[in-house]
């Protein structure tokens, strides 16, 4: 069952953050994710619509969406976001 890491992201530096966004495309895709939202315009049915940048990956399923975040591929982009952006990154499973 595929599942779905979804990330809402605060910029805090968008020079430094233009750095993880070459390096991690090559990361998601090694263990078979993609992109399914990059950012785009956001727009509230209800409530309030977030201020942060939205992504949403794909991946074939939970432990390989939490194997990618763990890995070393992931590491060196993932310290650069992290010094570049603040947010919430979570995974969730899909439906068959």
């Amino acid at each position: 069952m595929a599942a779905y890491v979804i990330a809402q992201i605060d910029v805090t530096d968008p020079e430094t953050f233009k750095e993880y966004q070459a390096q991690v495309p090559a990361t998601i895709a090694a263990f078979g994710g993609e992109y399914i939202v990059r950012g785009g315009e956001q727009v509230a049915l209800e409530g309030t619509a977030p201020s942060s940048r939205t992504v949403v990956l794909r991946f074939p399923d939970m432990a390989t969406a939490q194997a990618w975040y763990a890995s070393p591929e992931y590491a060196k982009p993932l310290a650069i976001r992290m010094a570049s952006a603040k947010g919430t990154l979570f995974v969730v499973d899909g439906v068959d």
